[in-house]
């Protein structure tokens, strides 16, 4: 099968939805924050940037505490946990559902298209998330950390879904937050879109390589379908 390159063209053929989950469907940001500082002042006795602790969100979060710890592995082992403990401790309390994503999830489906997640997050905590807002049914697919070998920014987490629903990335669209997101998006052949409410400024993601912004998950549906013709009827 032949994918057209040209971005537009892409959103013409349409075939599934891909959603990164923290900072894109899941207001988590303020909660994820929290939790890094809790963990840097307990192991590193100082609370770093908040530019510093956020700069890799979207990748895994052993990752993450890597690199923050310099690569020593010890001490990204004792971040992981106090991470972990305050970070668990305190999700039901903390996150939310940013407003208009219910709406946003609904008109998609109401399209008839299938819809997936694709997080750097593992299983327990992703679907912990996703439980708590009672979304489950709008997905498809849901590709944890947990379930691939490789993570973004590589491509294959958002070939894998893809792959799930027996599709080419390139027949669908990944929405995100971060430069991960874009990079991971785009490397696969699938339609990047940014959405600037989450982790990384239009700047950062625009720079990523994203082929379209978004300023609220409302306007995702307009963005996928008002140019087809087989959108529903009104």
């Amino acid at each position: 099968m032949t994918i057209p390159a040209d971005p537009d063209a892409r959103l013409l053929g349409l075939k599934a939805v891909l959603f990164d989950f923290d900072g894109t469907l899941a207001d988590t940001i303020p909660h994820i924050l929290a939790s890094f500082r809790h963990a840097s002042a307990d192991i590193l006795g100082e609370v770093l940037p908040d530019e510093v602790l956020l700069r890799d969100v979207g990748i895994p979060l052993a990752q993450q505490m890597l690199i923050l710890s310099q690569g020593d592995t010890a001490t990204a082992d004792a971040l992981l946990v106090s991470y972990r403990t305050f970070n668990h401790a305190t999700h039901d309390a903390m996150v939310r559902l940013f407003p208009g994503a219910i709406e946003a999830l609904s008109a998609v489906r109401d399209y008839g298209m299938p819809m997936g997640v694709v997080t750097s997050k593992g299983t327990p905590m992703a679907m912990r998330g996703i439980n708590l807002f009672g979304i489950a049914d709008f997905f498809s697919v849901i590709v944890t950390a947990d379930d691939v070998p490789l993570h973004k920014p590589d491509p294959y987490p958002v070939r894998h879904a893809a792959a799930l629903l027996g599709l080419e990335a390139g027949q669908c669209a990944y929405i995100g937050d971060s430069p991960h997101d874009m990079e991971s998006a785009r490397s696969a052949g699938a339609v990047a879109i940014a959405a600037t409410w989450g982790v990384a400024s239009a700047e950062v993601l625009t720079a990523a390589g994203c082929d379209y912004i978004i300023n609220d998950v409302r306007a995702l549906p307009g963005l996928l379908f008002s140019s087809r013709s087989d959108r529903p009827e009104a």
